[in-house]
């Protein structure tokens, strides 16, 4: 009888011990496909996240805008609704002016610099404004440098950008720099910009090698040009109301697979991009590399934007990410 017993007492220990392994379920709104490097760096993370939990926190993945744009599924992880998203930045300066510091342009002049800022104190002080309006900032993932692409000509130094029709999105940065490098900003949703490129309404665009190839803009475009004029990083995000309701350790597992993810999702970012621009140029795309002298002539041209945003931003966060990149 007692051999029975304690059998059944192992058994029920045993249900209880399956019924917690699945104890944490959460929805991640993603805005890209599977395969692109923003879905790859999620799904890595959410196999990282099981490991870790060892099952506990199952976390389901939602690819390719599938529960709403970045800005609608931000909103619904400050109500709850739903746990995780990835959006890049800028679709915070809304609620954090602060992060649009990191939209301005020739701000980072490669990889490095961009790691050393978002890695380093700059980004962790960026991430402790975010808890605040409901959200909890994990790390920064790459979407990578934004280059031009136009149907005019090589855009080799400043003075080629003069009189281009060229897409803006609404951000009023993006487009008060497409003004100041010489070019005529031309609001467009992504869904037109093909259309706008083909029947020639604009001439040009810019956004990182992998969109424009995901895009198949190489067929209505006929120059790329490794302008590097800004750049965009993705920001996965828990919802605090979510996150309140985890353990410690739950938090850290979460924190920790961020981070490790953060290292493949970059190094899937800058393969794409290679890849890419690689794949273009066999599509018949003519692609020229900018110089650093005319990079930082475009940069200079642009100056008058960032003294416009400054006061947006903080003096004192300007100052401190011009520190970490000196």
């Amino acid at each position: 009888m007692k051999i029975r017993t304690t059998w059944l007492v192992g058994l029920l220990a045993a249900a209880l011990s399956g019924t917690a392994c699945a104890a944490v379920t959460a929805k991640f709104a993603v805005t890209l496909p599977e395969k692109s490097h923003q879905g790859q760096g999620v799904a890595k993370f959410v196999e990282l996240v099981k490991a870790k939990s060892h099952g506990e926190i199952v976390i389901k993945p939602y690819y390719s805008g599938a529960l709403g744009d970045d800005v609608k599924v931000t909103s619904a992880l400050q109500g709850g609704t739903i746990e995780f998203t990835v959006p890049q930045t800028t679709t915070l300066t809304g609620m954090v002016k602060a992060y649009e510091i990191l939209d301005f342009p020739f701000l980072f002049k490669n990889d490095a610099q961009a790691d050393k800022v978002l890695d380093g104190p700059v980004g962790q002080r960026l991430l402790d404004l975010l808890p605040a309006h409901g959200l909890v900032g994990l790390a920064y993932w790459e979407n990578g440098f934004f280059n031009a692409t136009n149907s005019k000509r090589p855009i080799e130094k400043v003075e080629d950008f003069d009189g281009l029709k060229f897409r803006s999105i609404q951000a009023k940065i993006t487009q008060e720099t497409i003004k100041a490098l010489g070019a005529n900003p031309v609001p467009l949703a992504v869904p037109e910009l093909y259309t706008a490129l083909e029947t020639r309404t604009i001439d040009g665009q810019g956004t990182p090698n992998a969109v424009i190839a995901a895009l198949k803009l190489y067929e209505v475009q006929k120059y790329l040009s490794i302008t590097r004029h800004s750049y965009g990083a993705f920001i996965p995000l828990a919802s605090k109301v979510f996150w309140d309701k985890l353990t410690p350790e739950q938090q850290k597992i979460i924190k920790d697979s961020a981070l490790e993810a953060r290292v493949y999702q970059r190094q899937v970012a800058r393969a794409q991009s290679q890849s890419a621009k690689d794949m273009m140029v066999k599509h018949g795309m003519q692609v020229n590399e900018v110089s650093d002298a005319e990079h930082e002539r475009m940069k200079e041209r642009v100056q008058p934007v960032w003294k416009m945003f400054i006061p947006d931003v903080g003096q004192d966060l300007f100052d401190q990410v011009q520190a970490e990149l000196k």
